[in-house]
């Protein structure tokens, strides 16, 4: 197991899991039901060729819940980066897998529309790599209705980050990648 897919690992257990960002994540780690693949594409064609292995792999194999696509290359620019995520979005509308699944994005420096760098709840969607998280909406429809006050988790995962603040998370981030802090 290379080291990128266990710093992702962990990443999951101590941030997702651990401060609960994602309430459906626990039993879908706990059933070892995510697939991590380390993905190097050179331009963002072959990652949508990428997007559409993944996919149609989520598609035959409905024993995986979900796929952390960690890329290897490409994106490391958070702006690049979401150049990538609009694109990957927009092949997802124009498949046949709209409505099928969904992307949720993470990235180092990830940083919410007018929020500013150092704002701790920018935390909720920083990792240790630039990663796509591809959703079964199937799964994720039956988690939120079974899930009460849904639309309150980012709002609780705001108000913990900022609780926490941003040393705690970025700590962790450092430990698990066993560097420096770049800021």
């Amino acid at each position: 197991m290379s080291d990128k897919v266990q710093q992702t690992q962990k990443w999951v257990q101590e941030v997702v899991v651990r401060h609960n960002f994602c309430p459906f994540a626990h039993p879908v780690v706990k059933n070892d039901a995510v697939r991590y693949q380390i993905i190097a594409p050179e331009e963002s064609e072959s990652l949508l060729r990428i997007l559409a292995d993944e996919c149609a792999y989520l598609e035959a194999h409905p024993e995986v819940a979900t796929t952390l696509l960690v890329f290897e290359t490409l994106a490391e620019d958070f702006y690049d980066f979401l150049d990538c995520v609009a694109e990957a979005d927009h092949w997802i509308e124009a498949s046949r897998f709209y409505g099928v699944f969904q992307l949720a994005s993470f990235h180092p420096d990830y940083v919410f529309a007018g929020s500013q760098y150092s704002d701790p709840a920018n935390f909720t969607n920083r990792s240790p790599f630039p990663m796509l998280h591809i959703l079964r909406e199937e799964e994720l429809e039956t988690a939120l209705a079974n899930w009460r006050e849904p639309e309150q988790i980012p709002e609780r995962n705001i108000r913990l980050a900022r609780e926490k603040g941003g040393r705690h998370f970025a700590d962790i981030l450092q430990q698990i990648r066993g560097t420096s802090s770049k800021r």
